[in-house]
């Protein structure tokens, strides 16, 4: 993760090295990322690696076979 912004309604995205951007939601109970809600915690983060389901879907694509359901990908 090099930086982080806010989406136009207002949830944090990840902006990955890759140059694609990934959503980073604190919603528990399914997804715990308290680091995600304050500036101190985003910062904490930079730097860390975060896969990217748009390069992964990419690399699947190119290899001739399926696209994976984005929903039942989980990252942190």
């Amino acid at each position: 993760m090099v930086g982080f912004h806010l989406d136009e309604e207002g949830h944090w995205v990840a902006e990955l090295e890759c140059g694609h951007g990934q959503h980073v939601r604190h919603q528990p109970p399914m997804v715990w990322r308290p680091w995600v809600r304050t500036e101190a915690g985003r910062a904490s983060r930079l730097g860390q690696t975060l896969d990217c389901v748009r390069c992964d879907r990419e690399e699947v694509n190119a290899e001739g076979e399926g696209e994976e359901d984005e929903g039942t990908r989980r990252r942190d």
